[in-house]
């Protein structure tokens, strides 16, 4: 079983650069597909109070037989809850759900600048954190100018930045101004939902490395030191995307993959979304 490289957050916690996600996982299929990526040697689980499959997360940890402190579990706070208690009663939740004590990352899923003040709500993630029960707190989905604001008014820097990045979306600006700030980034949707696995450039590196288009991306995250969590509920997918450690992108293959960057979006715009569960 391959090693898969940690990175060392700003508070010290190391976290697997290589996840597995369970966004879209149905919650039935969860348990099943969590047991899976576990089987195959991943130690790192992304979920999300939005996703509605914690539990599914937390029956396969209760059911893998590994110890709490072996698998990384990050989740995020759902976008209805935008007062101090709500959110802190839905973490409670979240923790009951995933039948753990604490979580490895807690995140604020969207900055939802139109709907309500993130300020206030990063005021009950860092409570969150000084209570010990989220080993590191950050954010998804937020621009520069929404952590300037953070770092203006609040005390704890976030640990991690969770924003769509792919060969379509690079993300320089927010990357770069994580990187300067001591603050990981995590990619989301790191294939694009698809898109970038049949562009040509894609598939003439996958040629030339006999590795599959999937493959070729998300080494391309890897070697520029995002933190990525594919998803699948098919086991050979899974593995597929598991074994990114034995091969490299040459620096010509990765600035040909850096040039298909079309700042193109396959989710939302995070200064206007303002999507709220009713």
């Amino acid at each position: 079983m391959p090693t898969v490289p940690t990175v060392t957050l700003n508070n010290g916690v190391e976290i697997p650069q290589l996840g597995f996600g369970v966004f879209q996982v149905p919650p039935p299929e969860t348990k099943e597909a969590t047991l899976t990526a576990l089987e195959v040697g991943y130690r790192h689980i992304d979920t999300a109070q939005m996703y509605g499959n914690e539990k599914g997360v937390g029956d396969a940890l209760a059911e893998s037989g590994l110890a709490r402190d072996e698998v990384f579990v990050t989740s995020k706070l759902n976008n209805g809850f935008l007062d101090r208690q709500s959110a802190l009663d839905a973490f409670d939740r979240t923790l009951e759900a995933l039948g753990s004590d604490h979580v490895d990352l807690f995140l604020i899923h969207w900055p939802l600048p139109t709907v309500a003040d993130y300020v206030d709500r990063w005021r009950t993630m860092e409570e969150i954190y000084a209570s010990g029960r989220a080993r590191s707190v950050g954010v998804s989905n937020f621009q520069p100018s929404h952590l300037r604001r953070l770092a203006a008014e609040t005390t704890v820097t976030p640990a991690v930045n969770q924003v769509e990045v792919h060969p379509y979306l690079r993300q320089d600006e927010i990357r770069a101004f994580d990187a300067e700030h001591g603050i990981a980034t995590e990619a989301w949707s790191p294939i694009a939902q698809g898109k970038v696995l049949d562009d040509p450039v894609i598939a003439r590196v996958a040629e030339s490395l006999d590795r599959t288009p999937a493959q070729v991306v998300l080494r391309w995250h890897v070697q520029r030191g995002d933190i990525v969590f594919p998803k699948s509920v098919t086991r050979s997918r899974v593995e597929e995307n598991f074994a990114l450690f034995d091969f490299e992108l040459s620096e010509t293959d990765m600035a040909s993959i850096d040039a298909l960057n079309r700042d193109e979006r396959t989710g939302p715009d995070p200064d206007t979304f303002a999507y709220v569960p009713r």
